[in-house]
């Protein structure tokens, strides 16, 4: 049968009061054909996670309904893969309750770090494909990284950054940092060995389901949205994540750690949900922006300028190069298709402000 996960939003309960729920929910479930494994509880976030098998979702939403009188927020269908790759494979149960191995509850948060890297190179004349593919020594090291904290990377069609998952903030934030100072070490070795690359990371802090989108969905695309605006180097992060964080001597000691704050992430949810939703739009800019966010244009240009470290204009200008570096990298679209998908309507333009971005001409680039 389907695998289904569904979030409940229960305010002020025990984990005594989940227990009970999850009990009822066994004693009804054999009548819709549903089977409840287990439950993730979050008590400071007053959400409760449940996975479960059955026929279809409207099985699994009757069986509570019945046993608890609960009405699911969303169900979703969750591919076995992924849910090893984010829950774990080797979960501790105590009466469906999932737990640590060290016995705490296991609040179903997961941390998502996102690493973008790009060579760096000042050709202006042909450019073989390879050139725009993810550096192959960097990333590997950074794979070797991820592994070596116990995170996983995220197998998912059409990322072209490194994205991996992890149980514990502190092991995230110590493999972000290693991998910052194993970077920040080789771009300066005079040698063979020397990374001539850019690269910067976001890292998130997300629970399976919310009340839209689909599995940990939104927490990946926090995480890619910080490492597009984190400047070189650095690795961003939200004001949650230091909460979560017991290491806190490693924030302090960081280098390149910035965090934000929970307005400036509010900020940023609203200005990339309106930039994403409009970059392939010709006439989108800046007056258009400011109007949709509901600031004036000087305001605008400092809350996009202290979050971004770019102004509205440039910041608009590298969402769509970026997206048109996402869509090369496909290799699936020749330039003029590209240049219309990321709102360029003149396809010389859109060469000569990628070549200003990446110093690559992409009418040169082998696809």
């Amino acid at each position: 049968m389907p695998l289904y996960m569904d979030i409940h939003f229960v305010g002020e309960l025990s984990v005594e009061d989940t227990r009970r729920a999850h009990l009822a929910d066994l004693a009804v479930q054999e009548k819709y054909g549903v089977v409840y494994h287990q439950y993730w509880f979050n008590e400071e976030a007053g959400t409760v996670y449940c996975l479960m098998e059955g026929p279809d979702k409207e099985s699994c939403a009757a069986t509570h309904r019945e046993a608890n009188g609960f009405t699911a927020c969303q169900i979703v269908e969750v591919e076995g893969g992924m849910y090893d790759m984010f829950m774990g494979e080797n979960q501790q149960v105590d009466h469906g309750l999932v737990r640590h191995e060290n016995g705490k509850i296991d609040t179903g948060y997961r941390y998502i770090l996102t690493l973008d890297i790009l060579a760096k190179t000042n050709s202006s004349g042909f450019i073989d494909f390879d050139q725009l593919k993810l550096p192959k020594g960097p990333k590997n090291k950074a794979l070797q990284l991820i592994s070596t904290f116990e995170g996983k990377e995220v197998r998912t069609g059409g990322f072209d950054h490194v994205i991996a998952v992890f149980e514990s903030p502190e092991k995230i934030l110590q493999c972000a940092y290693m991998i910052q100072k194993e970077f920040l070490n080789k771009r300066t070795k005079p040698d063979a060995n020397q990374y001539n690359i850019s690269f910067n990371m976001g890292i998130s802090v997300g629970q399976p389901l919310t009340e839209k989108g689909g599995f940990f969905e939104k927490a990946m695309q926090i995480s890619q949205r910080m490492c597009l605006i984190a400047r070189d180097s650095e690795i961003l992060t939200s004001h949650l994540f230091e909460k979560l964080c017991s290491t806190k001597e490693i924030i302090k000691k960081s280098i390149g750690l910035r965090i934000m704050s929970p307005s400036e992430q509010t900020f940023l949810d609203s200005l990339m949900d309106i930039t994403e939703s409009r970059f392939s739009d010709f006439a989108f800019g800046v007056e258009y922006l400011s109007k949709e966010i509901g600031i004036s244009r000087p305001q605008l240009y400092r809350k996009v300028t202290a979050i971004t470290g770019r102004s509205p204009v440039n910041f608009i200008r590298d969402i769509r190069l970026n997206k048109a570096l996402s869509l090369i990298r496909e290799n699936r679209y020749n330039i003029s298709e590209i240049a219309l998908e990321v709102g360029y309507h003149n396809p010389s333009y859109f060469a000569k402000c990628f070549h200003e971005k990446f110093r690559i001409n992409p009418s040169k680039i082998a696809i």
